[in-house]
């Protein structure tokens, strides 16, 4: 929880609407009626630190300074058709340019690949096996809120530390299409060792389905002739990283 200053701290309301800070911290409140919500919402951040900032006016915020006019209504629009500031980051590029301009969605995708290279930058080096939380945080930043399933194979060396992070499938809402013998071959190809298998449900629930411990078992059964280990199979939903291994799944 953001430890807001003293002064701030028994005159603001938290949970109060974004941006709703009261008058008696000395920032007039804003409404989508105000021309000048992104500087407004500026002038807080610097004042008291972005992480006090909501969702709509961190994207308020990037969206004006790519130009956008009327950055805030644009920004809740964008919210309310997408669901979250996640699931925003994710979309389609075509899709967020039905919305957006063609700078405003460039910023987005940086700020998402941004995100993806910071929780990917603690995974070489270490054993993947004693780092499940680094493992599910980046596993978050490369599925979380995609419009479509997508299936991800993390390849480990002897010595279990990652030697490629690999996307393997893309389908649909609710599929994603998985070839075990291009997962094997694949993982012949660089030498690998052992595999964390990786998939996410856009619908937002993690519980795996009959077909996802199906599909988990024959690349077991096939790696495991070839004396590749399968460590995990983890479901990344829309709060949580589900693991068929810590469910006793697999």
């Amino acid at each position: 929880m953001t430890a807001f200053p003293p002064s701030l701290s028994t005159a603001i309301d938290v949970s109060s609407p974004p941006a709703a800070l009261a008058e008696s911290a000395g920032v007039m409140r804003f409404d989508r009626t105000d021309e000048d919500r992104a500087g407004r919402t500026r002038a807080i951040a610097r004042r008291y630190g972005v992480d006090i900032l909501q969702d709509v006016e961190l994207l308020t915020l990037w969206l004006s300074r790519a130009g956008v006019e009327d950055p805030g209504a644009v920004a809740e629009a964008v919210l309310a058709r997408f669901g979250s500031l996640t699931a925003v980051l994710a979309a389609d590029r075509a899709e967020l340019l039905r919305h957006l301009d063609e700078d405003a969605v460039l910023d987005l995708k940086l700020a998402r690949e941004a995100a993806i290279r910071v929780a990917a930058a603690v995974l070489p080096g270490r054993c993947l096996l004693t780092t499940s939380g680094a493992v599910q945080a980046y596993l978050r930043s490369c599925m979380a809120g995609l419009p479509r399933e997508e299936f991800w194979v993390l390849f480990l060396d002897r010595a279990n530390q990652l030697l490629l992070s690999e996307r393997m499938g893309q389908g649909t809402v609710d599929h994603a299409p998985v070839y075990p013998r291009e997962v094997l071959r694949r993982a012949l190809e660089i030498g690998a060792s052992a595999m964390i298998l990786a998939h996410n449900h856009p619908s937002g629930d993690p519980s795996p389905s009959r077909p996802d411990l199906d599909m988990t078992k024959s690349i077991v059964q096939a790696a495991g002739a070839l004396g590749i280990s399968v460590w995990d199979h983890m479901i990344v939903g829309r709060d949580k990283v589900l693991s068929l291994k810590g469910e006793g799944l697999m």
